[in-house]
């Protein structure tokens, strides 16, 4: 046995994922170079998105914000759907970089996709918390689960972790905003949630400093960190505004490193935020660390209801319709269209009769619905 590899696995416990979510582009030669420099810059993992529009997003939900622009997202979606076959390639090339490979489903056929590639776990990005048939398909795989929590309340991680299970779940912190103002993170809520939950905890972090946020997530006991990487923030992914190129990612890692070296020589936590404290500011620092009380912060709470899963027609709904479950789609609604009611009331309106005409694309509601005596 390889005592230094030992002491050295022992010694630096996070585990730092690099988002490389669809900055890919559809180029596999791009995606390469991706893996390739995250693990360079100090990466555990290279996390990808198994896109498929139609489980996201309705086509009529038209142009979308972005860090990079407005967007035609569902068309943007439908350019970035890929064979698996892709996706086998990028786990391949993950394994001969020594850098394990993640994926996120947004719906039953990517879940199903990703295990019948023979994934070793899932991550659950945050608007799908909500999407309750797809965490029971993915507790159904029995697999270690990675789930961040952006735009959630307490409530809502609650009835996910109720499907999920605690066992080999992980929850990540995170503010669903781009870029999320590191002020807002609340950072000591890593800590909440492990003690609430009794799971490992660590943080997805959208902000752009590559130091403060990890490093102080590291400080309050995270066990997973995961940030956004690009090659360049000029690539043209949609994220790739709001990522760490190579050298900022490494800089984030070498920071994550010095802090457990710090907790391993035995230096209090709160001495180590000190010193951050002297370098950053008491104010920028306290700032960030929060007050761990889990909430919606301010960046993410207009987007709630609306980037989460909620009910939506899939066609036009003519009044006096009785609703089959080919009706509908559990779709995040976005900025434009009307969100409907949240995903635990499929089985109530599945047979129920339209009391007036649902337009295509929208949220279902209560004042759509007459209900069977």
């Amino acid at each position: 046995m390889d005592t230094n590899k030992a002491e050295e696995d022992a010694l630096y416990k996070v585990y730092i994922v690099a988002e490389l979510g669809t900055a890919h582009r559809g180029n596999l030669d791009h995606a390469f170079a991706l893996i390739d420099a995250a693990r360079e810059a100090g990466a555990d993992c290279a996390k990808f998105q198994l896109v498929i529009a139609d489980e996201i997003i309705h086509p009529e939900t038209g142009y979308v914000e972005l860090p990079g622009g407005k967007v035609a997202l569902y068309e943007t979606f439908k350019r970035l759907e890929q064979p698996l076959g892709f996706y086998a390639r990028l786990a391949e090339h993950c394994s001969k970089k020594d850098l394990d490979f993640l994926c996120t489903p947004f719906g039953l056929k990517s879940a199903r996709l990703l295990n019948e590639l023979g994934v070793s776990a899932f991550k659950i990005a945050s608007p799908e918390v909500n999407h309750f048939p797809l965490l029971r398909q993915i507790r159904a795989f029995r697999k270690p689960v990675i789930m961040s929590t952006g735009v959630s309340l307490l409530s809502d991680i609650e009835r996910a972790v109720q499907i999920l299970g605690r066992d080999e779940l992980t929850l990540l912190h995170c503010v669903t905003a781009y870029p999320a103002p590191e002020q807002e993170y609340n950072v000591r809520t890593v800590s909440t949630l492990a003690s609430i939950f009794g799971v490992p905890t660590g943080i997805s972090d959208h902000s752009t400093d590559p130091v403060l946020v990890p490093a102080l997530a590291t400080l309050c006991g995270a066990k997973i960190v995961e940030k956004h990487f690009t090659l360049s923030r000029k690539d043209g992914g949609l994220d790739d505004p709001i990522a760490l190129p190579p050298a900022e990612f490494r800089q984030m890692s070498a920071a994550i490193r010095k802090v457990e070296e710090a907790l391993a020589a035995s230096e209090e936590p709160e001495e180590v935020i000190d010193v951050f404290r002297e370098e950053y500011t008491a104010r920028r620092v306290d700032a960030v660390l929060g007050s761990g009380i889990k909430t919606l912060s301010p960046a993410e709470a207009e987007n709630y209801g609306r980037t989460n899963r909620s009910i939506h027609a899939l066609g036009a709904l003519p009044a006096g319709t009785i609703i089959q479950e080919s009706d509908l789609a559990l779709l995040r609604t976005e900025k434009n269209l009307r969100p409907g009611l949240p995903p635990e009331f499929l089985p109530e309106i599945i047979g129920a009769r339209t009391a007036r005409t649902v337009a295509e694309g929208e949220g279902v509601v209560l004042d759509d619905l007459l209900f069977r005596e």
